[in-house]
């Protein structure tokens, strides 16, 4: 047994919850009240799966190891009335009554205070529950006020209730062009310099980056979030297959930080999932391994907008899953390899840990996806994310330099000083980004690092 929480904070994170428990009910045969449809001819269950994700509580019926928290009540509203009101235990359903109003010291030192302590006594039911807890998935929004500012109030407690167990983080990350919120470089910045030690590894996706994915490769000219967050759910899905099903070469949620983050800052992997094919278009596709291992480093298929050609890799972890042999794996591998244009830093000779799954991706049924055998989600750690930092942190600078919308955050009780604490600290990790991309023998004259 190797049990996961996952954790949704703020709009987005809850939002994204909906389709990830969709998918995981479809992928283990468990009916929208919970109650587990397969069943073996002698009356047993075909395996014991989904007890990583689901809890049971008798009678044949489960219930989602998960907490969602939003500070205003509407989304988690929603949950409750939806299609899938009874899978979920009520007191795991938290919203609080006004919201944080994208501000993040509201989600962190106000709105936020006082409902941590029933999140946390939720957590606390759920880790009761379970026998070898692998870890947390928490999925939140960098812009939002209760996805920045309450999830590094949560993260903070998390790292001193629960020290040692794996924290991975789904986060959605502010897009290049397109806004949901003016001071969304702010919370941005905040949340990711006071999660930054608490943190293990956190996977980004970038809302413009899943658009482009929607309208080019599934044709759909306007895209909802609710054909964002399914595409988004593959994604975890692939992440979590190995700790659920059988395969040739099962990757714990350890493997995956100790073979993607080769320094604790440096632990934004790049998430990328092949093939993205629409339903109408799948009977005329056949998708091959090296087909599938190539789009993954093509910058259509990213979900966070950066160019992977401007950085090195230092490690990539690529997530088969459905008829996939290693030897066909292997082949692409090297082929990839072989090309000129895919550059790894030279410090990291290997670059790739590779999991292979039997479990074939499962499709939404009325979904945009098509249902496919066979499927790769790669995670690669890139200094290519570096640009995507400098990006949000330019945009910090031209707000913070004329000191606009500041009075928001301080008047709920946060000091000025936690500002430019914040935006030091990003820029140290912009440099870390700038170190590691070096070659070795480029570095070897730059030895004494900086210690911010």
């Amino acid at each position: 047994m190797r049990e996961c929480i996952s954790i949704h904070l703020g709009q987005a994170g809850a939002q994204i919850g909906n389709s990830c428990w969709e998918l995981y009910c479809l992928e283990h045969t468990i009916q929208p009240d919970g109650l587990l449809i397969s069943e073996e001819a002698d009356g047993g269950p075909i395996d014991d799966s989904f007890n990583t994700f689901f809890n049971e509580i008798g009678d044949g019926k489960y219930t989602p190891r998960s907490v969602f928290v939003d500070l205003e009540p509407n989304v988690i509203d929603q949950i409750r009335s939806g299609e899938y009101r009874k899978l979920f235990h009520p007191e795991q359903l938290i919203s609080g009554k006004e919201d944080a109003a994208n501000n993040y010291a509201r989600g962190h030192y106000t709105v936020g205070k006082e409902i941590l302590d029933s999140v946390i006594d939720q957590i606390r039911k759920l880790t009761d529950n379970c026998e070898a807890l692998q870890g947390f998935f928490v999925f939140h929004s960098f812009g939002g006020g209760t996805g920045s500012g309450f999830t590094s109030l949560l993260m903070e407690r998390l790292s001193a209730d629960y020290g040692k167990k794996s924290k991975l983080e789904f986060a959605v990350y502010p897009a290049p062009q397109i806004s949901n919120a003016v001071v969304e470089p702010y919370n941005s910045i905040l949340t990711t310099h006071t999660t930054l030690e608490h943190s293990d590894c956190a996977f980004m996706v970038d809302n413009e980056a899943i658009y482009d994915i929607c309208r080019r490769n599934l044709g759909i000219e306007r895209p909802s979030y609710m054909n964002l967050n399914r595409l988004i759910s593959q994604v975890v899905s692939s992440v979590t297959t190995s700790l659920r099903f059988e395969g040739a070469m099962n990757v714990d949620l350890n493997e995956f930080q100790t073979n993607l983050v080769p320094y604790p800052r440096i632990h934004f992997p790049l998430a990328t999932y092949a093939p993205v094919i629409s339903a109408d278009k799948a009977c005329h596709e056949r998708t091959t391994v090296a087909d599938m291992t190539n789009a993954c480093f093509q910058p259509a298929n990213q979900m966070v907008k950066c160019d992977p050609r401007c950085g090195r890799y230092m490690a990539c972890c690529m997530l088969f899953r459905g008829d996939v042999v290693p030897k066909d794996v292997n082949s692409a591998i090297a082929s990839i390899k072989a090309k000129r244009n895919i550059q790894f830093v030279d410090w990291c000779p290997t670059g790739f840990k590779v999991g292979i799954n039997y479990q074939p991706p499962t499709a939404v049924p009325g979904g945009d996806l098509a249902k496919i055998n066979r499927a790769v989600c790669m995670l690669s750690n890139t200094t290519a994310i570096g640009e995507a930092w400098s990006r949000l942190d330019h945009k910090f600078d031209l707000m913070y330099a004329k000191r606009a919308f500041v009075h928001w955050y301080v008047g709920e009780g946060m000091e000025e000083g936690e500002f430019s604490e914040a935006r030091e600290d990003l820029a140290a990790l912009e440099k870390d980004y700038e170190e590691v991309g070096m070659n070795s023998t480029e570095s070897g004259d730059e030895e004494e690092q900086e210690e911010y």
